[in-house]
């Protein structure tokens, strides 16, 4: 997919930065917050605004056809002005998709044509009661209106739940079960029949819209069914979830990076005991530095898997998974200990760490739970691992052992992946992944493994991410803690994984003593990003 030339994309977010601090100040933010509401006018103007909901769009249709990332990185700017917005916004482009990926070159034209030139709200028709990441159990019916022999319409029954923008956008792409399969169905906000629901009352992300939807014998024309052809509905889902769970995993990192900064900034003003929280160690290695190490490896995943999307559009379940449990898990985590940092300020709302904190928790819930992920990335990579033979982990291990790698912490985390190896390996041999419990840790520690390495070889490569405030030593020093931590990580909690599946202990030492030995210098290096981070975000 073209990508917006580097310039023009940073103008754009210039733009989004500017428009955000003229047009959506934190103060406007809580008070929205407070009263749970934000316009459908509002997202238009920024629609209007700034073009974003052009950025999916083909040019031949009045879009931008930006590639994924482009996208990444306005959604993670978006999420670092509030998340609530960002949703809403990632809601239209997420509703597209079903036209992107199944439509036919009629229905594009017609559907990006009119979304482009009237600044359509979309909303993204999936979830039911009993349908959440497990559509299999969808209940929403499609039945066939024949006549003369042809199909003319379809005439739909059933309901919604949890719908970004659901309560105000213009046009929705909605699943449903026809006699042949899934389908996606094309449905105008004031088709006959169509109710939108109350909007939640939600414990954050409260300047998104979230509504239930009702169709009750809401007759749809035939030409309104994406691509033509019935039962095409979970494949057209299943294409792009690569694609969707990246870009939450954006949005958390965004969020989150926001916390975080705020904290800094809060860190370097705030004296106690003769000098400012950002000088003392345990502060800082405590509350700040471990999460900003996480969000430059998830930075560097994040990217990674963007590329090969770009090239590729569709694909990448497994690793977008990983992406969005690792991003989203790290941003709760961090956001959390923001307000710590803050102390009783961060407790109160008038600082923005309190809202963020309760947004950015929606990022492990929407487009599929943690638990999902994790049992995504473990069967993901469990096939591979019986595909390869045993040689999946062994090879990235190989890989990052030579002397390249050797000042990044590529020793440790070569050990580590072996470690990983083993554990898998053990698993397969004791047949425990039989047990639910062993293969969501799985999920856990193979995720964790696969953004270090991406992180140690976005380091070894002499070039940062876009965007990335970092020199690139900076950058070797973060992935060298990482990978450290990460290999201990993998050590440590797969040996007490395994032995609590086993009735007896385990004859593998998942070289646990080499890793620790490995170990040497990390409070250095945390002292060193420490002072980094102190002198970097300041105001």
């Amino acid at each position: 997919m073209q990508k917006i030339d580097t310039v023009s994309r940073q103008l754009m977010l210039e733009s989004l930065k500017h428009y955000a601090e003229q047009k959506l100040p934190f103060d406007f933010l809580r008070k929205s917050d407070a009263e749970n509401y934000f316009s459908a006018e509002k997202v238009k103007e920024i629609y209007k605004t700034l073009g974003i909901n052009l950025l999916l769009i083909p040019r031949e249709y009045g879009g931008l056809a930006s590639s994924t990332s482009d996208i990444y990185r306005i959604c993670q700017a978006l999420a670092r002005i509030d998340l609530g917005i960002a949703t809403a916004i990632f809601a239209t482009f997420l509703g597209s998709d079903p036209i992107n990926v199944g439509g036919t070159e009629e229905q594009k034209k017609y559907w990006f044509s009119k979304m482009a030139r009237e600044n359509l709200l979309v909303a993204y028709g999936a979830t039911e009661a009993d349908a959440g990441s497990d559509l299999i159990a969808l209940k929403t019916r499609a039945e066939q209106i024949i006549k003369d022999g042809k199909i003319t319409h379809y005439k739909i029954n059933g309901s919604k739940m949890w719908i970004s923008n659901g309560g105000i956008a213009d046009l929705y792409t909605v699943l449903a079960l026809a006699p042949g399969g899934p389908c996606w169905f094309l449905i105008p906000r004031d088709t006959k029949g169509f109710t939108q629901l109350k909007h939640e009352d939600k414990h954050g992300i409260r300047l998104a819209n979230t509504a239930g939807l009702c169709f009750e014998n809401v007759i749809v024309p035939a030409e309104n069914l994406i691509g033509l052809k019935e039962g095409q509905g979970f494949l057209q889902a299943q294409a792009v979830f690569g694609y969707t769970r990246l870009m939450v995993a954006a949005l958390a990192l965004g969020a989150g990076q926001e916390a975080v900064e705020n904290a800094i900034i809060y860190a370097n003003n705030r004296v106690q005991a003769g000098s400012p929280l950002s000088h003392k160690q345990g502060y800082m290695h405590k509350l700040i530095t471990p999460h900003y190490i996480k969000f430059e490896a998830a930075r560097s995943f994040i990217d990674q898997i963007a590329k090969i999307l770009d090239t590729n559009n569709y694909g990448q379940a497994t690793e977008g998974a990983i992406a969005k449990y690792y991003a989203s898990r790290a941003a709760n985590a961090a956001a959390d200990d923001a307000i710590e940092a803050l102390g009783g300020f961060g407790y109160t709302k008038d600082f923005p760490v309190e809202k963020i904190k309760r947004d950015v928790k929606i990022t492990c819930i929407y487009e599929g739970t943690s638990e999902i992920m994790e049992m995504t990335i473990y069967r993901g990579r469990w096939q591979e691992h019986l595909k390869t033979r045993g040689n999946f982990y062994l090879d990235k291990a190989k890989e990052i052992s030579t002397d390249i790698y050797k000042d990044i912490g590529g020793k440790a985390l070569s050990l580590g992946l072996n470690a990983l190896n083993d554990i898998l390996e053990e698993c397969r041999l004791n047949r425990l992944t039989r047990h639910q419990h062993i293969t969501l840790e799985l999920g856990r520690l193979i995720a964790s493994a696969e953004v270090a390495f991406a992180f140690i070889k976005q380091a070894q490569s002499g070039s940062v991410v876009e965007g990335c405030p970092f020199n690139l030593e900076t950058i070797k020093t973060m992935a060298r803690i990482n990978a450290k931590n990460v290999a201990l990580e993998i050590a440590s909690s797969g040996a007490k994984l395994l032995n609590s599946a086993l009735e007896k202990p385990t004859e593998k030492d998942l070289y646990i003593s080499e890793i620790a030995k490995e170990c040497c210098g990390i409070i250095k290096d945390m002292d060193s990003i420490s002072s980094v981070l102190k002198d970097t975000f300041r105001k």
